[in-house]
């Protein structure tokens, strides 16, 4: 499935890096808002803002994950056993590496610099991936798979994979800001860079999802890591890497939270940016911190989220598909003289599909969610 949806993905950067080309636009909503006009624009800002801060707290969480598993390590004890020493408790953990890491990284105006910490996170996702092949290939001893299923229970099995899917592959809400920092932005080169970094992305996935189920089965946990008995010291380092991940992961989806923030900020006020130059470091000092703070104590205070990473796949697929397909499609009305019909056509077909696409994973999630909470 994620073979065939990662054409629709990508398309969705391209359309994205053209219209932003086209419109002289930085930032994903500004895109959507100069392409598609006001009311779709705000709406993109409304669920930029709700993905962004829901993702954030979901990423300080698996922070939280991966250090009670370190420590347990170190410490050479049971995660959450009595008695640990109050510097391994995971709010303290989760505080500490928030505070030290994370805040100074979400600070500065631009994302460029981030180019270099995230290197790292890939070579240390690789590195995750290489220890789950090896752990499949050469299993330790005590680990014993459970029953393994060999086709899906049923095709709502399949779609309900679908946010998880997108919820994965999303880097959409930040490639437009990324896009514009290269040295030369170029849609055609972006196409090459995107198609690479989707592919290398699939193998990851798909190394990691099939060698960690292979090895523990039905058995296996969401996150695969946590499978793996604490003490092992080369999972342990993989820990370590996915949150360097998250770490450097984090401050990039800040920025565009912090971006729709301030752009919804300015129109309210009525100001353009250009005039408002000088009282920009202190919104953006205080719009930070608050988000920061937020995230950070929903975080620690909110045991269980998976309802609403559940939303928040739904909503990376309005991300993927459906704002860029109405992208595509109100720039190909826009140059419908300028066009060959047949080719016309084509795009704003292809444009409708996207959208139509979009719309069924986001609906049929929301639908997931309402009826599961109607049950309990």
């Amino acid at each position: 499935m994620a073979q065939g949806m990662l054409v629709f993905i990508i398309s969705g950067l391209v359309i994205l890096a053209y219209c932003s080309q086209a419109s002289n636009e930085r930032t994903y909503q500004e895109v959507v808002w100069a392409v598609c006009g006001k009311l779709t624009g705000v709406l993109c800002e409304v669920t930029i803002a709700i993905y962004t801060f829901g993702t954030c707290i979901a990423f300080l969480i698996i922070i939280g994950d991966q250090q009670d598993k370190i420590i347990a390590v170190m410490a050479k004890e049971p995660e959450g056993a009595g008695g640990s020493p109050w510097y391994t408790d995971r709010k303290f953990t989760i505080s500490l590496t928030a505070f030290l890491f994370i805040l100074p990284l979400s600070i500065p105006r631009e994302i460029g610099f981030q180019k270099y910490a995230s290197f790292l996170s890939v070579v240390g996702t690789w590195y995750v991936t290489a220890i789950i092949i090896i752990k499949y290939i050469w299993p330790d001893k005590e680990m014993t798979p459970g029953d393994i299923l060999t086709r899906p229970a049923s095709w709502v099995a399949v779609f309900n994979a679908m946010p998880t899917i997108c919820f994965g592959f999303q880097c959409h809400v930040s490639s437009v800001p990324v896009f514009n920092s290269m040295r030369q932005p170029k849609v055609k080169t972006w196409g090459g860079v995107v198609t690479a970094a989707m592919v290398i992305a699939l193998a990851v996935y798909m190394g990691t999802g099939i060698c960690g189920f292979l090895t523990f089965g039905a058995a296996v946990d969401p996150d695969v890591l946590l499978s793996y008995p604490s003490e092992d010291m080369a999972v342990a380092v993989a820990r370590a890497f996915i949150i360097l991940s998250v770490l450097t992961s984090y401050p990039i989806l800040h920025f565009c939270g912090r971006a729709v923030v301030e752009g919804l900020w300015l129109r309210y006020q009525g100001m353009p940016v250009e005039e408002d130059v000088g009282r920009e470091r202190r919104r953006r000092m205080l719009q930070t911190l608050v988000w920061f703070l937020l995230t950070l104590l929903l975080a620690l205070f909110i045991p269980d989220i998976g309802k609403v990473i559940s939303v928040i796949g739904g909503l990376a697929a309005c991300f993927i598909f459906v704002f860029p397909g109405l992208c595509l499609i109100q720039a190909k009305l826009s140059e419908m003289e300028e066009v060959k019909p047949a080719s016309w056509w084509a795009l704003v077909s292809y444009g409708v599909l996207l959208v139509t696409l979009g719309a069924f994973i986001f609906g049929q999630t929301t639908a997931n969610a309402i009826f599961v909470d109607l049950l309990a």
